[in-house]
């Protein structure tokens, strides 16, 4: 079955994503557990996470990817920021656990001048300290490469891998993959960049998509979001990277904005027109 979402919002109780998942007619989704912007543990208690799983059974709804906090940065010299993003991702895994969702996503952070090789090795045994339940993955997220910011690109998200003593997997970002060089605006861009993905890491671990369009140009670095076939990726681009067989069996999930009167519910419409095209 074709998965198409959008990240959905917890106010009220966790099992509220569900509802709203539904309102946008999506069948998958992304949850943050709480604001992103703080450092704070997730408040999810026993009954509210059954009521999420039940609710997500019942109506089909997943796979689901929580997004860790945006205050976590495994790239980090500073061993501070260090202990912080690491216990903020334990939470975040046990609460996967909890909530029976499957994946974790996370940003993997800036080095700050520990240079790219000192950065992916802080982010690899940053993240080799996880203490992960079973049936939850870490999944590193594709980057737009600004700044000191690693993920950018194929090799450094291979070279986490790599490094790692724990299975991680990758979710692709179209924007920040187009914005850190990877130009999907024509079918054979979309061709190439799945090449290199698999040359370099291997497609196998391919395990989510976030599904947006660009307002910046290929290569820019800059990372903000458009509607979907609206940007600079375009209906032509798109249309290719959402029927590509390198994700037939993947799920995306919208990040999208709401502006100009279309919502997530238009975005997920407009990738369903786009995948049936």
């Amino acid at each position: 079955m074709f998965r198409i979402g959008a990240h959905a919002s917890v106010a009220g109780g966790v099992h509220n994503a569900v509802e709203e998942q539904l309102e946008y007619g999506g069948n998958c989704g992304q949850i943050f557990t709480h604001s992103p912007r703080v450092w704070q543990e997730p408040a999810i208690d026993n009954d509210e996470a059954e009521r999420f799983r039940e609710r997500s059974a019942e109506s089909g709804v997943g796979p689901w990817v929580i997004h860790s906090s945006y205050l976590v940065n495994l790239c980090t010299p500073k061993e501070g920021l260090r202990q912080k993003s690491i216990a903020s991702m334990q939470a975040e895994v046990d609460a996967a656990a909890r909530l029976g969702v499957p994946y974790v996503n996370v940003h993997l952070g800036a080095h700050t001048g520990a240079g790219v090789e000192g950065g992916l090795d802080n982010a690899a045994s940053a993240l080799a300290e996880l203490d992960v339940p079973d049936g939850v993955t870490v999944l590193i997220e594709s980057d737009a490469g600004s700044g000191t910011k690693l993920g950018g690109s194929f090799e450094e998200l291979a070279g986490v891998l790599e490094r790692c003593e724990l299975d991680l997997d990758v979710c692709l970002d179209t924007a920040h993959l187009f914005a850190a060089g990877y130009d999907l605006s024509t079918p054979e861009g979309v061709d190439e960049t799945f090449a290199q993905f698999d040359d370099v890491v291997g497609i196998e671990h391919l395990e989510y998509v976030h599904l947006n369009d660009s307002k910046h140009g290929c290569g820019t670095n800059k990372d903000e979001h458009a509607h979907i076939g609206e940007g600079l990726i375009g209906e032509e681009g798109m249309t290719a990277f959402i029927n590509h067989d390198a994700v037939a069996d993947v799920p995306f999930v919208l990040e999208t904005p709401t502006e100009d009167g279309k919502s997530f519910a238009w975005n997920v419409e407009r990738v369903r027109e786009l995948h049936g095209a």
